[in-house]
């Protein structure tokens, strides 16, 4: 990765981050990504996973295209809905859930256990019923996988749309590598490949639906207060770029949220051209960290490890 910048772009790149670290600030975690030396974590310096979730513009699309995609399942919605404080503080459960992805990939063991038992712990005291009866549990291993899946998907997308080319063997292995996190919160069945994640979403649509719930969600993301980088941008951009990762079959469902897919489709546009700039906005945050804690220089992040990209290419 190549970190200079020309005399045009550096006031670009420290407004970027600048925006960055006031919108998802750092050190506020109590995550400690620079011990013990040569702890790989769950993941290591030669997964997928590590230069996946090193993508900021991904990684923020991905977060809200799955965000979005979550509130289309009524039962893993009444969790988020009857036992948190979303409609005052969504951006605070963005933050927490960064802080988890983040930790949950490049801190050591220890510490990437500590967040999976501590998410556990908190999801025994999460249920309730629906208004139809039916009952819902955070541990649900069902409902776990559905939220794991759709970041999964969203990450994967956000980074193959905006970030690097992403060919099929390495979107496998991530799947297949990023499934552990939700088997260690107690999810079952999780896919392990993009074709077993669009069957899953094909499986599992007919539990979907738009409701009243889900659409006062949306609503409040519409409005989320996201702090804009440089002049000239709008919020919606980076709202814009989350919803043109939906899948078609999502976006049908929410075409009555009247978002002109032609206007995501620009936001998807400028997102794609910032991103070098976010890259060399945020050249120290936890992927950089956890390379030095290894040992290995963070250029090999730039890449696909070798055997996987021959795979592709073979």
């Amino acid at each position: 990765m190549i970190h200079t910048a020309s005399p045009l772009t550096a006031p670009a790149i420290r407004q970027l981050r600048r925006w960055v670290l006031e919108a998802f600030p750092r050190g506020h975690s109590g995550i400690d990504y620079d011990a013990p030396a040569g702890d790989p974590g769950l993941f290591g310096p030669d997964s997928v996973t590590w230069r996946v979730h090193a993508e900021f513009p991904g990684m923020l699309s991905g977060g809200l295209c799955a965000l979005v995609l979550q509130t289309l399942h009524p039962r893993a919605l009444a969790g988020v809905y009857d036992h948190s404080n979303f409609r005052a503080d969504l951006v605070g459960r963005l933050r927490r859930t960064t802080h988890f992805i983040a930790g949950t990939t490049y801190a050591a063991t220890a510490q990437a256990e500590a967040l999976i038992a501590r998410v556990r712990r908190i999801h025994r005291h999460v249920s309730g019923e629906l208004a139809d009866g039916s009952r819902y549990s955070a541990s649900d291993p069902d409902l776990l996988t559905w939220v794991h899946v759709t970041e999964a998907y969203g990450f994967l997308q956000g980074c193959r749309r905006y970030c690097r080319d992403v060919p099929a063997a390495i979107a496998d292995r991530y799947y297949d590598e990023s499934r552990r996190v939700a088997e260690a919160l107690g999810a079952r069945d999780v896919p392990a490949s993009q074709a077993q994640v669009e069957a899953y979403f094909q499986a599992v649509r007919p539990q979907l639906r738009v409701d009243a719930r889900s659409r006062e969600v949306l609503a409040i993301l519409d409005a989320i207060r996201l702090p804009v980088p440089l002049p000239g941008l709008s919020r919606g951009l980076f709202l814009g770029a989350g919803a043109a990762l939906l899948p078609d079959w999502a976006a049908g469902m929410l075409g009555s949220r009247g978002r002109p897919r032609a206007r995501d489709a620009v936001s998807a546009r400028l997102m794609r051209a910032m991103a070098p700039l976010f890259r060399r906005a945020l050249d120290d945050g936890p992927s950089v960290r956890a390379c030095r804690r290894v040992g290995r220089p963070v250029h090999v992040l730039a890449d696909w490890p070798r055997a996987m990209a021959g795979d592709a290419a073979g």
